[in-house]
């Protein structure tokens, strides 16, 4: 309970994460949730240490050794995942990996550094997102036949579950509000680190963006982004 009481965000995430199981639980069985979740995770291990991993490698790029110190420039994906960003993943689809640790005296030009550092996580991403949409037409191609049996048909949805998972962690981290890219990204394009706003708006980060879940504002931006993206790159590829 103490824990509670020190990090409220946790105790909001957690209220939010049983309200989506109740809700979910009203629709689906636990069987049915448990095997969705298995189909998912392969997208969730391959989006989340590659985002991160991109972080640490620009940065490290960019002559930052603190990613390097930190054994964050690796694909192992224990090195980059956050407990309660992974449950949260699980839970309500929506989830953030463990930031990776910069230091912009280190960076010859910080501003233009940091956007790189910034963007890099989620245009990997985005690649990520296009290979995969890439390797299931190229599987068609190859083997038209296995995707009619039971394991083609999983090993399609897996797949197609890992393109999906990029682009909703692509477009997630892309909102402007902190602590996710898209307010990193904003803050070294208007150059707002030594503002007032910047701080204020840091400062109460985490709670903005767990009540713009649980108003559902965040899922509103979501689907149709990522039906978008995805149509765009099924449209691409097939």
């Amino acid at each position: 309970m103490n824990r509670f009481k020190n990090n409220p965000t946790l105790l909001l995430l957690l209220l939010i994460m049983g309200y989506q199981v109740i809700r979910g639980g009203q629709s689906q069985s636990i069987s049915a949730w448990i095997m969705d979740t298995l189909m998912i995770l392969p997208g969730i291990v391959i989006g989340l240490s590659f985002h991160e991993y991109a972080h640490a490698q620009v940065a490290t790029l960019c002559g930052d050794p603190t990613p390097r110190q930190q054994g964050r420039v690796t694909l192992n994906p224990f090195a980059h995942f956050d407990p309660v960003g992974l449950i949260a993943l699980l839970f309500i689809r929506f989830g953030w990996g463990k930031p990776v640790m910069i230091q912009p005296r280190y960076f010859k030009k910080p501003r233009r550094d940091e956007f790189l550092v910034a963007i890099s996580g989620v245009t990997m991403n985005l690649i990520l997102a296009t290979l995969f949409m890439g390797g299931i037409r190229l599987l068609y191609q190859l083997t038209p036949d296995f995707f009619m049996t039971s394991m083609g048909a999983i090993v399609q949805e897996i797949l197609i579950q890992v393109v999906v998972i990029n682009l909703v962690l692509m477009v997630f981290n892309l909102l402007p509000i902190p602590p996710l890219d898209g307010f990193n990204v904003l803050t070294q394009i208007f150059n707002l680190r030594n503002t007032d706003f910047y701080y204020k708006v840091y400062d109460k980060g985490f709670l903005i963006l767990m009540l713009l879940i649980i108003l559902n504002v965040t899922g509103r931006i979501l689907q149709p982004s990522v039906s978008f993206l995805f149509n765009t790159l099924f449209n691409l590829f097939f």
